[in-house]
């Protein structure tokens, strides 16, 4: 990709989050991004196929500037299971912050804009796979508690590391996030993993 097309493809990528991010939102429409960003719509098409890729692509853009693959590096990269539930555990409820008004956002364009929807389930999907991979290591040092099977661990697990649980905590009722970290560690750790 030559450096003038990555230069586009990035100003629209930042121009999609902006308008995301911006009080009040926007409906995002491939025309409104091209306004935005000073580009015709043709130039926003030869990026993006269609809006829910162009939404997708913002939203991986964002983790990029996250730098969440580095931050998922100590789960990844742990030496046993349990730590590997730990480090993971406290990757996502560290991006919890940082991403939540990107998913209030893309909730308030409302329950029937499917690219939105399909745009945040692809980052749930990537959530889940991350639950399982801990799950999996677990399971594999026979660690995990022999009554669940790694598929209802992995629903448990994704089920109790819930964005929305961590709102009504923190953001709603005045938990730090330390003290909610704490004892989601240790709520998770009682309920997937052998005593």
């Amino acid at each position: 990709m030559s450096n003038k097309r990555v230069q586009t493809r990035n100003l629209l990528l930042e121009t999609v989050l902006s308008l995301l991010l911006a009080p009040g939102g926007s409906p995002l429409r491939m025309v409104d991004v091209a306004k935005a960003a000073g580009v015709t719509r043709q130039t926003v098409y030869a990026h993006f196929s269609n809006r829910s890729e162009m939404l997708i692509s913002a939203i991986l853009h964002f983790g990029d500037q996250l730098d969440i693959e580095a931050r998922l590096a100590p789960s990844r990269t742990a030496p046993d299971g349990r730590s590997r539930l730990e480090a993971y555990t406290r990757a996502m409820l560290e991006f919890f912050p940082e991403i939540y008004p990107l998913k209030q956002s893309l909730m308030r364009m409302g329950a029937s804009d499917e690219e939105a929807k399909s745009a945040w389930q692809d980052r749930i999907r990537a959530m889940k796979e991350g639950c399982a991979e801990a799950v999996k290591a677990l399971k594999s040092d026979g660690d995990l508690l022999e009554h669940l099977s790694e598929a209802q661990a992995t629903d448990l697990y994704f089920t109790l590391l819930s964005m929305d649980g961590w709102a009504h905590c923190v953001l709603e009722n005045g938990w730090s996030d330390a003290d909610y970290l704490a004892e989601m560690q240790r709520v998770i750790t009682l309920a997937l993993v052998k005593q």
